[in-house]
């Protein structure tokens, strides 16, 4: 259960966030930015116990996701990372460590490209810079394929929309919107990664949406990246892989602090 959870008016949306933890005075507070048509829960729920100990969490939920309504307005990375550098600014937040999961990964990716002033330490977990990045069977969905979605997990991401969406109603319009967004145009070149200032870890499954070569391409082009390519793990199970990724995690993110 969150520590709090709040509204903020920012750019035209109610968007919902939730905290956890509290500061000890030695780490920046940490921002979760979930995954596509995910909630703070089915992102992070298995991580957020630990992450929370001795560190503040602020973690929103993206236009349209979870319990933040919709608007007309396009979902773009530029938009989300709008929304989120607004909700920092509105809790007096200068400066964080982000954990981005998928269209999160994206979106965090966006604002060290945008405000790298605003970000400490940079976790992109199943995160891609080009469309070729994603497997073919994922791009042209095949879904036979082990890469993708299980039946069970749609129904648990409608589940979860059905229990907190604003207008639960919209689910199937919400999918097509976050379907075109996610089949959008990156908006980055290689060049672009050649700056990303923040040392970033990039960790995928070595059954994940993401190729694998694609990912050692972005470690490369990073300056101060690392990789990690999670054994027997899907795109939907890795954020669930507590056992690998929060010893991973925390020496990561700890590395300022020590």
């Amino acid at each position: 259960m969150p520590s709090s959870s709040a509204y903020a008016k920012v750019n035209g949306l109610e968007m919902y966030y939730e905290t956890h933890g509290e500061d000890d005075g030695t780490r920046r507070p940490l921002v979760l930015l979930h995954g596509g048509v995910l909630t703070v829960d089915l992102s992070f729920g298995a991580l957020l116990p630990t992450l929370a100990q001795g560190r503040r969490i602020v973690a929103p939920e993206l236009q349209g996701h979870g319990h933040t309504a919709d608007t007309d307005r396009p979902i773009t990375l530029p938009n989300l990372a709008s929304d989120v550098v607004a909700l920092l600014d509105e809790l007096g937040i200068g400066q964080a460590d982000f954990v981005g999961f998928s269209l999160g990964g994206l979106t965090a990716l966006q604002l060290a490209l945008d405000h790298p002033e605003r970000v400490g330490r940079l976790v992109l977990a199943a995160t891609h810079f080009a469309q070729d990045g994603y497997y073919e069977d994922v791009r042209i969905p095949d879904y036979s394929s082990p890469r993708l979605p299980s039946e069970a997990d749609f129904q648990e991401m409608a589940d979860a929309y059905a229990a907190v969406a604003p207008h639960p109603e919209h689910f199937q319009d919400f999918i097509a919107k976050t379907s075109t967004a996610a089949h959008a145009p990156l908006p980055w070149t290689a060049d672009d990664l050649r700056t990303v200032a923040a040392p970033t870890l990039l960790v995928i499954g070595d059954t994940d949406f993401v190729r694998v070569e694609h990912a050692a391409e972005m470690q490369r082009l990073i300056p101060r990246a690392e990789l990690a390519v999670l054994p027997a793990t899907t795109h939907m199970s890795l954020m669930r892989q507590a056992t690998l990724l929060l010893p991973m995690l925390g020496a990561f993110l700890d590395a300022d602090a020590e």
